[in-house]
């Protein structure tokens, strides 16, 4: 049944594989106009408000302009197009001929046959979105050495967990603990006595965001309680509210979330909280989720997922696209914290503030621990 639903979104797009045998001799193989994009996501899916849902964007939006509804794509206004792009991308982010396709994974087993199944629907890039495609990514593409994959948010690992790599694979991964640094040294400057964080699995990717967030804390209010709660999923939202509201009731002022679709949750508690009268904030993940609770939402610290997507797919349209490992964080503008645009007291100096630890760690003055070892010998700057 899912390949016949994947077939009639094909036949929908109108998507057809490219054929690169004339190019000229000597130059770069091009893809014709029109050439398929696919993307498989993780178990999160559709609608996480959070890391699918950007590589999504980048895609579907950014680089296809489209829509998808009903099981097909239809063009978006331009105008609808530019209103989700930055206003320092809108230069850089030009839309592209290429045609999405899109596959969701619901259970783990899922990401190999989904993969290889975009593969043989003629994808000229294919997208693993997660850390936990990652051996699924290898397999596929040591098997299909002729197609092109973007793997997001993990290198190649071989069996003693070293780095690795394949000619047509490019892993992109981020600096998170950068933005995340950002993020605690806001909620340092929000919270007075408490500050809380809610990660999905405790594995090394989310010990980054909360190793960066404690850091942040201890550099701007070091008396600050760090309160941490693990919800062991990424697609549990109910279990996401529960251990938010847990922190709330503890006394936490600010709560950063790393927990994909458990944030909604995360965020839901906070914002009834909130309508009740708590003095607490939310931050959200990965894209930027104020809209999930305006008057709730502090700020969201944006990964761009749907950059490195876009990026990807502007590479293959260009005939340049290779493989290799991307890192990259504050500096590269992959990293970086949402508008600000709730009020409390002594907003205009903490942003400010902020600013100057940016800047800082941009310079590379600051270095920002990535995991528990690092942290324990974080010396905060002097003031």
């Amino acid at each position: 049944m899912r390949r016949l639903l994947l077939l009639l979104v094909l036949a929908a797009a109108g998507c057809k594989k490219s054929n690169d045998s004339n190019a000229p001799k000597g130059e770069a193989p091009k893809p014709k106009a029109g050439v398929v994009v696919g993307l498989v996501t993780d178990i999160g899916g559709r609608g996480d408000q959070s890391f699918n849902d950007s590589a999504l964007r980048g895609l579907e939006v950014w680089a296809a302009g489209s829509t998808f509804k009903g099981g097909s794509y239809e063009p978006m206004p331009a105008a609808q197009r530019d209103a989700q792009i930055p206003a320092e991308l809108k230069a850089r982010v030009t839309p592209l001929a290429v045609k999405p396709l899109v596959v969701q994974s619901k259970v783990q087993e899922d990401y190999q046959p989904n993969l290889q199944l975009v593969v043989d629907q003629g994808a000229n890039l294919v997208i693993g979105v997660g850390f936990a495609l990652e051996n699924a990514v290898e397999t596929v593409a040591k098997q299909n050495p002729d197609a092109k994959f973007l793997l997001i948010d993990s290198p190649l690992m071989d069996a003693k967990g070293a780095p690795v790599s394949l000619p047509n694979v490019r892993t992109v991964v981020f600096r998170e603990h950068e933005g995340s640094f950002l993020v605690g040294a806001l909620a340092g400057l929000v919270a007075k006595e408490k500050v809380g964080f809610v990660g999905g699995m405790e594995i090394p990717l989310i010990k980054k965001f909360e190793s960066g967030f404690r850091a942040g804390v201890k550099t701007t209010n070091p008396k600050a309680q760090v309160l941490v709660q693990y919800t062991g999923t990424f697609d549990n939202v109910q279990a996401g509210k529960q251990v938010t509201a847990d922190l709330v009731a503890k006394g936490a002022e600010v709560i950063f979330q790393a927990a994909g679709s458990d944030g909604i949750g995360a965020i839901q508690a906070v914002k009834e909280a909130h309508a009740a009268g708590k003095a607490v904030f939310a931050v959200g993940v990965d894209s930027d989720q104020s809209h999930l609770a305006p008057e709730a939402v502090l700020t969201s610290m944006v990964k761009r997922v749907d950059l490195a997507v876009w990026q990807a797919a502007k590479d293959l349209e260009a005939g340049t696209f290779s493989g290799g490992d991307q890192i990259s964080g504050l500096k590269e503008g992959s990293v970086s914290l949402a508008p600000v645009t709730v009020d409390f007291p002594g907003k205009a100096e903490a942003l400010a503030k902020v600013k100057a630890l940016e800047a800082a760690i941009v310079a590379g003055t600051i270095a920002v621990p990535a995991n528990e070892k690092d942290l324990e010998g974080f010396a905060p700057p002097a003031n």
